[in-house]
């Protein structure tokens, strides 16, 4: 029986710090275990990999220099040539390979972790011009390691950057030398021990965000916001999703974001109808997400109009 071949991939702008990270990978027998591995590069950086040292860990290294040549094919071959029980990538952060997250590989390829790095340094440049680049290195990161930051950084608004695209991501931010920075929670712009918090239109972004991951903030808590309602005979009676278009990276990337909510009044509203909505959040299994997370329980609600701006953006 033919055994699985995992894939390590490692991904992000060219001198992100991805051949430094790979390196130490490589060269670590705890982590390689001097089993069979081909290191593949999809772009060469700065930095250089010593082949002797490779060769000497069992580690087979081949290049690819063109995105069209990246393909399932050309992974099979690398896998019958070379024979790896794993596959190492310094992933081309520029190049669209979607195929490879959200297609059925070939054999016995699996994916085994996806790693994205970022230098601090310039990500504010990227994130100004390259939103939708960015969204595809996000989407499918387990996680995603700043290198190069400073506590003055706008740590929190990169990682509502990331958290608006992947929710499940893991975020960590290091310094020049690796020492890992933590930012400490974000304190909203809201009142959390307010009887019924108000969140404003601007802030309804980072209010979903935080609600997602920290649940002991708002566990039975009342909020109150401005929403458009969607409706799906999915649901069944009695519930509904009061949300906002988001926008994720670029204009081209807009998504309707919101909980589910559950709620007598659902019979009376239509949908695209834009509310006010008094609701108590708590965390429970629902069938619609696939696992635990906020669900609102309807208090009441108020006919409105739009708000000035109907875009909500994560920073």
């Amino acid at each position: 029986m033919l055994r699985e071949v995992p894939l390590y991939i490692i991904t992000g702008f060219l001198e992100s710090g991805k051949t430094t990270f790979l390196q130490d990978v490589v060269t670590d027998s705890d982590f390689t275990g001097g089993k069979k591995s081909l290191l593949i590069l999809c772009e060469e950086g700065e930095v250089e990999y010593d082949e002797k040292e490779l060769a000497g860990l069992n580690v087979d290294i081949i290049t690819v220099d063109e995105e069209s040549d990246f393909t399932p094919e050309f992974l099979m071959d690398c896998v019958k040539h070379y024979q790896p029980r794993q596959i190492f990538i310094e992933m081309n952060g520029m190049w669209n390979v979607k195929w490879l997250y959200e297609s059925k590989l070939p054999g016995k390829l699996v994916i085994a972790q996806v790693i994205t790095l970022v230098d601090g340094s310039t990500f504010g440049v990227y994130l100004n011009n390259m939103r939708g680049i960015l969204s595809n290195l996000f989407q499918y990161t387990e996680m995603v390691i700043f290198n190069r930051c400073t506590p003055e950084m706008d740590l929190h608004a990169w990682r509502r950057a990331v958290k608006g695209v992947n929710q499940g991501a893991m975020i960590y931010f290091e310094d020049e030398v690796g020492n890992q920075i933590d930012p400490g929670m974000e304190e909203p712009p809201y009142d959390l021990n307010a009887d019924v918090i108000q969140i404003e239109d601007v802030d309804y972004g980072l209010w979903y965000l935080d609600t997602n991951d920290n649940p002991d903030r708002y566990d039975g808590k009342t909020v109150r916001f401005r929403a458009k309602v969607m409706k799906s005979k999915h649901f069944g009676d009695g519930v509904f999703v009061p949300g906002r278009n988001v926008m994720t990276c670029c204009a081209d990337d807009i998504r309707f974001m919101g909980y589910l909510c559950k709620a007598e009044f659902e019979s009376l509203l239509k949908a695209r109808q834009w509310i006010w909505v008094t609701a108590e959040i708590h965390y429970e299994y629902a069938k619609e997400y696939g696992q635990k997370g906020p669900v609102l329980y309807g208090k009441s609600y108020e006919l409105t109009g739009a708000p000035e701006v109907d875009t909500v953006y994560f920073n």
